[in-house]
């Protein structure tokens, strides 16, 4: 009870900065529900006294009365249909603009165990949802509310009998709804996660088309999406026979409502306790008071469904990156780019696995050093710890005897580049990418580092140039013109640390050649780690660190480690003569 309660606590803030929205919403609502009770009783005042006296003035008084309540009835709806929606469309943009803001700063760990469609399904249906709740939920309930209450209170006035007859099914029918609503709470919770898997199926199947049709897999993909489509369809058909039977057993007690007052109205009449011209007017009260009913039954509802949404609103909002600032960090100094690893050891939080034992080493600042091993001897990982993207288990890692640890994140990334093997591209165009280097750089500046990135004279010969738009993760360009945008992006934000992680592993030779040629241009002057399966890339390294199932086996230069004939000169021998 304690948590349904914080949770609805939490939704309630969201309305804090468009009060007076949500108050003009409510007061049109309960004016509207104000205007509503009236035709009965104008309806009444005709039959009992105006039409039998042949008071033709006063009957056409009450006739202008009911058109101005029409008139009055349609402003309302405009303001409630319209102002209501602005209010939760605003929500909905603060809680978006919120989750996306709140996505940025979760650390890696979060996305290695989250998949995208879940997420996606957060930001978009979840989020949709509860703007239909803020909307219609608190509006339903007061109209509800109000309306059911004004004409109880006017149809008690009239006839105490005839009013405790019509009441008879209404405590039955809340029972049901709120015992019932809890069923159906489950099955939207159910039909949630199901929508988050198949936006996650499909996601990951549009991503690796090229694979998907390379393998000619289409079929097997249909299938695995099949499986998920048909647990989606099934959980949607259970969702659908609760609401069918929450809905139709509604709908009879709805009819036993007219039932019970006609049938009450019509023996209180035999016995002389109610006049026809209050049973009309009671009949009219029940189709009154049958639509705020169905509000409630929506509300029900919609509540649930909009609150099993903001649950997992929540959720996402209450990951806590596990990688934040200390209260005392400071900016990053970099003097001599010097960068030291001291008793490293590291796992990944879902594994058990010690991928980095007691790594202990130096790089020099200004040199450039090679990391090698097999597949999965913790390069990346390695490489990984330096801009803080994962803590390390045990030790430290420094730079200029700086503890990564203590100083400020921003200032760490704003001082390290970055070049990976899997270079991603935003849909947009060449400029906009290579602004992430630097935001404000001139059209001069980008194609400087174009040009020094072996790029400049095949972006000068497109017609939009710079403005040529990539494609979806940069599908239009190929691997190596990739690569070469993500070097410019690095030369212009000029950081005096670089990784270049496994950058050419999977080019052809002349797009590495061009690619090894940036990167020698970039590396001159500053701490360079290269990652590569590629030995032939990195013979000219000032020093070879070779990492074998996470552990630092050797170090060396490329002919110190060839004439040793360790690891390095067995991986070399293999690439070497293969």
């Amino acid at each position: 009870m304690g948590r349904n309660t914080d949770m609805l606590k939490r939704f309630i803030s969201y309305y804090r900065p468009y009060k007076g929205l949500f108050f003009l919403d409510m007061g049109v609502a309960v004016f509207s529900s104000f205007l509503s009770i009236l035709f009965p009783s104008l309806t009444r005042q005709l039959l009992k006294t105006e039409i039998p006296e042949g008071n033709v003035r006063t009957m056409f008084i009450i006739f202008g009365v009911m058109l101005l309540i029409y008139i009055l009835q349609a402003v309302c709806q405009y303001i409630r249909v319209t102002w209501g929606h602005i209010l939760g469309v605003q929500m909905e943009n603060d809680m978006r603009s919120e989750l996306f803001s709140h996505l940025q700063k979760l650390s890696f760990g979060y996305f290695d165990k989250t998949k995208t469609g879940h997420v996606m399904s957060r930001i978009t249906n979840d989020l949709f949802q509860i703007t239909e709740t803020a909307h219609h939920a608190p509006e339903d309930l007061l109209i509800s509310l109000a309306t059911i209450l004004g004409s109880y209170i006017i149809m008690f006035s009239y006839n105490v009998s005839l009013s405790l007859v019509s009441l008879i099914p209404l405590p039955i029918m809340v029972f049901y709804g709120v015992h019932y609503g809890l069923k159906m709470k489950q099955t939207f919770r159910e039909v949630r996660r199901t929508v988050a898997d198949v936006n996650s199926t499909v996601e990951n199947s549009l991503q690796g088309i090229r694979e998907v049709k390379s393998f000619s897999r289409e079929e097997y993909q249909s299938k695995k999406f099949d499986n998920v489509n048909n647990v989606l369809r099934d959980s949607k058909m259970q969702q659908y026979k609760v609401m069918g039977s929450y809905h139709s057993i509604l709908g009879l007690f709805r009819d036993l409502y007219y039932f019970c007052t006609i049938a009450g109205g019509a023996l209180l009449i035999l016995l002389g306790k109610v006049q026809a011209y209050d049973l009309v007017a009671f009949i009219l009260y029940v189709g009154v008071v049958l639509p705020p009913i169905d509000r409630l039954i929506n509300f029900t509802e919609q509540l649930q469904q909009g609150m099993a949404s903001f649950e997992r609103f929540t959720q996402v909002m209450d990951e806590q990156p596990s990688i934040t600032d200390k209260k005392n960090a400071v900016p990053l100094v970099v003097t001599e780019g010097n960068v030291t690893y001291d008793q490293v050891t590291f796992q990944y939080e879902s594994s058990v696995e010690t991928i980095l034992d007691d790594i202990c080493l130096t790089i020099k600042g200004g040199s450039t050093v090679a990391l090698v091993g097999e597949s999965g001897a913790g390069k990346s990982t390695f490489a990984s710890l330096i801009p803080r993207f994962y803590e390390a288990a045990s030790g430290k890692v420094l730079i200029d005897g700086q503890d990564v640890a203590d100083v400020r994140q921003s200032s760490l990334h704003q001082n390290i580049g970055f070049v990976q093997q899997n270079v991603f591209l935003f849909d947009d165009t060449i400029r906009e990418n290579l602004r992430y280097g630097k935001v404000d750089a001139s059209d001069s500046e980008m194609y400087a580092a174009l040009d020094a990135a072996n790029l400049g004279s095949f972006v000068r010969s497109l017609p939009d140039g710079l403005d040529t738009q990539v494609g979806e993760r940069g599908t239009l360009l190929s691997g190596g013109q990739k690569q070469r945008i993500s070097i410019a992006r690095v030369f212009l934000k000029n950081p005096p640390i670089l990784i270049f992680d496994e950058a050419t592993s999977s080019l052809d030779s002349e797009s590495e050649e061009l690619i090894t040629e940036a990167f020698s241009r970039l590396s001159h002057g500053r701490t360079a780690i290269v990652i590569a399966h590629r030995l032939t890339t990195v013979k000219n390294a000032d020093c070879i660190f070779v990492l074998d199932k996470g552990k630092l086996i050797e170090e060396g230069t490329h002919t110190e480690l060839l004439a040793k004939g360790g690891q390095y000169a067995k991986l070399y021998s293999k690439q070497d003569f293969s």
